[in-house]
């Protein structure tokens, strides 16, 4: 799958919804903001925020839960970036049902914890936030 097939766009996700990906909650002016600063606070990747464009918060049929951006913005400041070692610094954006954190890399990967702490081990679960969406939904 090449580089632009993996982004996450705005026509994409929507359709994703439509075909049943979850239960969603669309995105709202106060998500908007919200996002807004999140991205005033730290860059994320840009999927991210295409997926908050269009969503304010996603809960997937497999159990995991893509966070509010208000939330990822607290996990920001309480955390900070979470290291994986040899991949660009990742932003906690989700987590499974029983509190594994889902972590977005500046790669644009998604890793997951093995433990449900922010310091445990993440280990690579999908190549883009487009791939994670699919697997989870």
């Amino acid at each position: 799958m090449g580089v632009t097939e993996g982004r996450l766009d705005a026509a994409w996700l929507r359709a994703w919804c439509e075909r049943g990906g979850g239960t969603v909650v669309p995105a709202t002016d106060a998500s908007h903001r919200a996002a807004d600063a999140l991205v005033d606070l730290t860059p994320i990747p840009s999927d991210l925020t295409t997926l908050y464009w269009v969503l304010a918060e996603v809960r997937l049929p497999d159990g995991r839960s893509v966070h509010p951006p208000a939330t990822v913005a607290a996990l920001f400041r309480e955390h900070g970036e979470i290291e994986i070692p040899g991949e660009e610094p990742a932003l906690v954006f989700a987590a499974t049902a029983d509190g594994h954190a889902c972590a977005l890399s500046g790669s644009g990967r998604v890793w997951q914890a093995t433990s449900p702490s922010v310091t445990a081990r993440f280990d690579l679960l999908a190549s883009s936030l487009r791939e994670f969406l699919e697997i989870s939904g």
